[in-house]
């Protein structure tokens, strides 16, 4: 019998399917046939097999009861998802993996052959210790928060640590005590409250295998390397003694080639002395100025040329150099931060200014060694970290000043003007707590009974304009190559142009026919692989060179492609997210002087906006649900304002889209935490949990009995659960068609169940509009159109 290596636990581990079995018993009597029947199926596949229920250690089981096993979690592990999501079936904290989606199969594949997986933030006192905490939680009803974030730290195909979250799924465990094992008492339960650390008294209460852990959990993972890059930054810049650190700027070095997904860069720094006009090396263990080479010191205008002086120092923007052998061939070594450059071998290469509104205070340099790999796109990346880098030098030249903003600053992300004093507050302990020589902790931020409030203002058919706009792409630059080819085929009678030409031709059928999401890739990589050396072989030939050169200008610089149709719908889509983003910040300054409350919104296709109202966000003893009731009236009454500037200014978009609006009603307070790893507020509890998937789901959901969707364009839908809801907004509804914001026809509607959520209604109605700003009539959707075609 081979036994699975495990590390000593107070649980003797066993590899069981009884608690899921259980669970399909429990579906066998389900009222939905399917579902009843596919029980039966998992039940009778795991009957003749005890020992699937019972338990086991012999890993040459999971190979032997391979098939039965996957029919037991396929429900677990969908195939529609098994290639976008990453889970794993396992034993917790012991990297025993025996079922797994393809996409995690292919990260490890990738991984290569010696790879171990393994947790990495988990020192083995503490796993010892978590199983111990397991047992009081699981088996004797005790509740402590022993949860923590873990990680596995995987390298991809170019060797670059890319980070993993785990969540683990412990709904199929069971915990039995084994003979003789010593009970926990409440006199024990308090003593090991006090001694976490003190693991000998912990193996003591809880002895090695004296319990029995049957089971298995559902692990799912999250690519979170760029949060996890960006998080990585900030605890090296609140370190102490940064300079003196030798390990530091090693540090630095991984987290950027991680943040920037590049294995071969470096990062350097320079002081901007901006009375002296001079850049200034950072003195320091492993510091280096890319910009300044051997140089302590060196005048502005002599390292750089008069447009990157100007970029950087005065608009404070960076700038990239993608190829630096070319540049300093096009500039015959002319240009000093060129020539500097190419002296040490950096063929690419970042310069970012460290800047804050008022001055600048230094540059980042980042370099490689290899052209291309750093330029003007992944420069953007730069992005979401360089204000956590500003704050650090800011804090070195003015400590005491910008303390508190500099905490908040690498604690938190933005924070809305309504709940920052709460974040001071803590800024605060956290400092008091430094002054007091005591380890700072920045505490959980909670606030409890707010009631939530949600809208969205939706592109409609926005995948199908996008697809549209590729095919349209795609089919201008086919033709244009067939044209090239066609000319060619005159000059030179070459087989292989007739072949390209057919191959042309099938492309454009089936673009015409059925275009497919993976269209696209493999008729780009027909144009990177084919064409393209056959182009750089036409474009000699006279007779061809002005068709070659003006196909060329039909390429756009930065994709390679055609990106005529496409750019037009991601400018439409820009612009209706910025203007319809504006216009609602605009609003917001109002409302927050009616009350103030937490808003924040987010551009997708189209505009979400959350907020939250309550005591607790206000501080002061001042809430009464008269402003509540005021806040979503002024929501539906905006929703509708949005919907006339968006068709009002509709006219003005490179592509003529329509936008649909919905509010999502949820009755009861809910209480709102900061989430430190993702950096953003979200609901707390499982029950509150239902709010964020119903907002997830709902604007996708359909009319129960039919396949229309509950969002329809020209009209505004509430979608709600109470009945004093539906009265509530009709009353809303009633005011705003007496202010002709809305028309007469009002429907209630039952929406078809979501998954997780049964229940759920609406109220729709259109919404009446104006031509412009000075029309006084009002029109419908459709009459709308009518007049505006006519």
């Amino acid at each position: 019998m081979e036994v699975f290596n495990q590390s000593e636990s107070p649980m003797c581990l066993q590899i069981s399917f009884n608690k899921l079995l259980e669970h399909y018993e429990e579906l066998v009597t389900n009222s939905d046939a399917f579902i009843s029947r596919k029980a039966q199926r998992v039940l009778k596949t795991a009957a003749p097999y005890p020992i699937l229920r019972e338990g086991f250690t012999d890993i040459k089981l999971l190979e032997k009861y391979k098939n039965e096993i996957q029919i037991i979690l396929q429900d677990s592990f969908s195939a529609v998802l098994t290639k976008n999501e990453i889970k794993t079936a396992s034993i917790p904290f012991e990297d025993v993996v025996f079922n797994s989606s393809e996409r995690f199969k292919s990260i490890i594949k990738t991984a290569g052959e010696n790879f171990d997986l393994k947790i990495q933030n988990m020192p083995e006192d503490d796993r010892y210790i978590i199983y111990c905490t397991i047992i009081l939680n699981f088996y004797y009803g005790y509740s402590l928060d022993f949860k923590r974030p873990f990680y596995y730290e995987i390298p991809d195909e170019k060797g670059i640590i890319r980070y993993y979250k785990i969540l683990y799924n412990a709904d199929f465990v069971e915990i039995i005590p084994n003979e003789n094992t010593p009970k926990i008492t409440q006199e024990d339960y308090n003593e090991l409250l006090d001694n976490f650390e003190n693991i000998d008294l912990w193996k003591a209460k809880f002895p090695p295998n004296s319990y029995s852990f049957k089971g298995f959990v559902i692990s799912n993972m999250f690519d979170v390397t760029n949060d996890q890059s960006i998080s990585n930054i900030k605890s090296k810049l609140i370190g102490e003694n940064k300079r003196k650190d030798e390990t530091f700027m090693e540090g630095f070095h991984e987290i950027f080639r991680s943040l920037l997904g590049l294995k071969d860069i470096r990062v350097g720094f320079s002081i901007y002395n901006k009375e002296d006009q001079t850049f200034e090396r950072v003195y320091g263990a492993g510091m280096s100025s890319f910009l300044l080479h051997d140089l302590d010191t060196s005048i502005c205008s002599d390292a750089l040329c008069n447009w990157t002086y100007n970029r950087l120092l005065n608009e404070k923007k960076f700038f990239s150099v993608s190829d630096v052998n070319l540049m300093f061939e096009k500039t015959e070594g002319k240009i000093p931060h060129i020539n500097i450059l190419h002296k040490q071998g950096i063929q690419s290469a970042i310069f970012a200014p460290i800047a804050t509104d008022d001055e600048v205070m230094g540059i980042l340099e980042i370099v490689s060694e290899k052209p291309k790999v750093l330029n003007s796109i992944n420069a953007n990346k730069l992005t979401d970290i360089m204000p956590f880098i500003v704050s650090a030098v800011e804090r070195s030249k003015n400590e005491e000043e910008n303390l508190i903003e500099a905490v908040i600053q690498q604690e938190c992300t933005s924070i809305h003007s309504s709940v920052n004093w709460r974040f001071i507050k803590e800024a605060r302990n956290f400092i008091n707590a430094q002054l007091k020589g005591e380890e700072p902790n920045f505490n959980k931020i909670v606030f409890d009974n707010v009631y939530p409030l949600y809208g969205q203002i939706d592109i409609k058919g926005s995948s199908e304009a996008r697809n549209w706009a590729t095919q349209q792409d795609l089919i201008l630059q086919l033709k244009n190559v067939e044209a090239i080819l066609k000319s060619a085929s005159e000059i030179e009678k070459l087989p292989i142009y007739d072949q390209f030409i057919f191959q042309i031709r099938e492309y454009l059928t089936d673009l015409k026919e059925h275009f497919q999401v993976d269209s696209e890739q493999h008729i780009a990589s027909f144009f990177s692989q084919d064409i393209e050396p056959v182009l750089e072989h036409l474009v000699s030939v006279k007779a061809l060179k002005s068709k070659v050169e003006n196909y060329y200008k039909t390429i756009d610089s930065t994709v390679k492609v055609v990106y005529k149709h496409r750019k037009q719908y991601d400018d439409t889509v820009s612009k209706i997210n910025k203007s319809m983003a504006s216009l609602l910040d605009k609003k917001q300054v109002k409302a927050q002087k009616m009350y103030p409350h937490y808003f924040e919104r987010f551009k997708t296709d189209g505009v979400e906006h959350n907020m939250y109202i309550g005591e607790s966000i206000t501080k002061e003893d001042s809430f009464n649900p008269i402003y509540l009731y005021n806040l979503r009236l002024w929501q539906v009454q905006v929703m509708c304002e949005m919907e006339n500037a968006y068709y009002q200014m509709r006219n003005k978009f490179p592509v003529q889209l329509d936008v649909a609006s919905m509010i999502l009603v949820f009755n009861q307070p809910l209480s709102i935490s900061f989430r430190m790893d993702e950096k953003q507020f979200d609901v707390d509890g499982t029950y509150n949990a239902r709010y964020e998937i119903v907002k997830k789901r709902v604007d996708k959901a359909y009319i129960k009995g039919t396949e229309e969707r509950i969002t329809q364009k020209g009209k505004i839908t509430i979608v709600y659960s109470q009945k004093q809801d539906e009265v509530e907004y009709l009353r809303y509804i009633k005011f705003l068609q007496a202010k002709h914001y809305l028309d007469t026809d009002v429907e209630i509607l039952e929406l078809q169940d979501l998954q997780a959520v049964t229940g759920l209604k609406a109220i729709r109605v259109r919404v009446l509009y104006h031509k412009n700003k000075t029309d006084k009539a009002f029109y419908t959707y459709d009459d709308l159109m009518k007049e505006i075609k006519a």
